[in-house]
């Protein structure tokens, strides 16, 4: 007796169509599983044995044999329980549906037959409606997660008994619904708001910009001075989430399987991770035995946050190179090579000394660390680092004064709007260049879309030979430049808008080597 059920297994953040193939014969009892099955996989004919006893079917004493295919493709999915069930059920004649070959399955069993919650709903139905299944049945708890997805029927299962009856036509169970005008009519509203920011014009200037062109930013100052403050309110002035966005970054939370019912199965907002500096190289750029994503691609589309920069291992700091020229991370093992996206936007912050008073003129706040202490600590930051982040500006430490006025500057709401027309004038010009925002322009593309004139070219040469600026250095500033350009809707770059992009360059000054 023979019998199949259709389900998917991930592949990085996509899923993969498996075909579960069930053979079963007369013989001794035995439960063989082939087809490159995990650990957690091979365990599941435990699970799957005492789900159908318990759910009050037959468990002949048989030989089965469960191939998974294609066999090369390894499998550690336990959302493989559920299909693995039905084609044994199947099998032994306890199933006869026509639907087995419409509708793909993915759940993980509990030994009474409970139907789990499993990691990667997601793009399993985006795979399933690919393929051209008419639907796919999930755990109840991932309903909402596969019902983003148009054009798919999602059946919530809450036990392996309903799921039998419903393929039998014997009950029928609404495809779950979800309004997605609803969802994101949320979008992107949260208590940090840039209003709250005592002080610090120019820093929130900076912010601006970096959002409005998609550029990496590094803020250095002594302690207390708001830098953290300041970076948490960036999602508040970063664009809204399309829908695209919003599902591309849902996948790699939901294999990640850190989505929770909070959030209903979907991100609605850009991200903010502030992973703490003893992170390690693995836990920040992704990986491990079943590759899985890092920090750099759970702030994908959104804001990756390093406080104390210098604390963090270097090796876990030049892992970031990659993606942040890139904006994605690739991983390679011996028997296969994944890639994740990686496209965030990277805050990053520092003390300018161990001690983080050097060049402070508050009274009673001075250095008290020694040259060669101050060159050691700033070292942890290498060149090639430096260069790929567009922006750094320096954050002084508020007096009493400024620490007791009133919250004043502009909400973020207001400046949201300018970011917006920033952005939208960065979408019309790169509409043919498969590029989205000024920080993503490659060298063919400044040359067309940052022509300097006489005055402007006469700055930038002035500052390259005063600082020493590095050609990506040269990139960065012309890439900053066309921001604050389009920020001030002008079509061409012009003197002020060189000058700005330069000041945001004060790391590259002599005093800093």
């Amino acid at each position: 007796m023979f019998a199949r059920s259709i389900s998917y297994t991930l592949n990085g953040i996509d899923a993969e169509k498996l075909i579960i193939e069930c053979d079963v014969k007369h013989g001794a009892m035995m439960f063989l599983m082939v087809g490159l099955p995990s650990n957690s996989v091979k365990e599941s004919k435990d699970r799957v044995e005492a789900a159908i006893i318990n759910a009050s079917f037959n468990f002949p004493m048989k030989k089965y044999v469960v191939n998974l295919a294609p066999a090369d493709l390894k499998k550690d999915d336990v959302g493989l329980d559920l299909p693995i069930a039905i084609a044994v059920l199947a099998a032994t004649k306890q199933v006869k549906s026509m639907k087995l070959e419409k509708l793909a399955i993915a759940g993980e069993l509990s030994l009474d037959g409970e139907v789990r919650p499993i990691r990667g709903v997601l793009p399993m139905a985006l795979a399933a409606k690919k393929d051209g299944m008419e639907g796919i049945i999930v755990p109840k708890e991932n309903a909402y997660e596969a019902a983003m997805i148009e054009g798919l029927s999602v059946y919530p299962v809450e036990d392996l008994r309903q799921t039998v009856e419903f393929l039998e036509n014997s009950i029928n169970i609404e495809p779950c619904i979800v309004d997605t005008e609803e969802i994101f009519s949320f979008l992107n509203f949260g208590a940090d708001d840039m209003f709250d920011v005592k002080g610090q014009y120019h820093v929130k200037r900076a912010m601006e910009v970096a959002a409005s062109g998609g550029h990496n930013l590094l803020m250095i100052g002594p302690p207390g001075s708001g830098k953290t403050m300041i970076a948490r309110r960036l999602p508040s002035i970063m664009p809204e989430f399309t829908m695209d966005e919003s599902l591309e970054t849902t996948k790699i939370f939901s294999v990640a399987g850190l989505l929770t019912g909070k959030n209903k199965g979907i991100i609605t907002n850009r991200q903010f991770r502030s992973p703490h500096h003893t992170i390690s190289d693995i836990a920040l750029i992704g990986g491990g035995t079943y590759p899985k994503p890092g920090e750099v691609s759970l702030s994908h589309n959104g804001v990756l946050f390093l406080d104390e920069l210098p604390e963090f291992k270097k090796s876990a700091l030049e892992v970031l190179r990659q993606p942040l020229e890139d904006g994605f991370v690739t991983i390679a093992r011996a028997t296969q090579t994944l890639s994740f996206p990686a496209k965030f936007m990277m805050i990053a912050s520092m003390n300018p000394c161990p001690c983080g008073y050097h060049g402070s003129h508050i009274e009673g706040h001075s250095c008290n660390c020694a040259p060669q202490q101050i060159v050691r600590y700033r070292s942890k930051v290498s060149g090639p680092l430096l260069d790929r982040i567009d922006i750094h500006i320096e954050v002084p430490q508020m007096n009493y004064n400024e620490l007791m006025a009133a919250p004043s500057g502009e909400k973020s709401v207001d400046i949201r709007k300018r970011v917006n027309q920033c952005r939208a004038i960065q979408l019309e010009r790169f509409k043919h260049e498969s590029i989205y925002n000024n920080a993503q322009m490659t060298s063919k593309l400044i040359r067309k879309y940052c022509v300097l004139d006489d005055e402007s070219k006469e700055i930038l040469r002035i500052a390259m030979q005063k600082k020493g600026l590095s050609a990506r250095a040269y990139d960065r500033i012309l890439k900053v430049s066309r921001t604050i350009a389009d920020l001030d809707n002008s079509e061409g770059i012009k003197m002020q808008h060189i000058s700005e992009a330069v000041n945001y360059r004060s790391l590259d000054r002599k005093y800093w080597d």
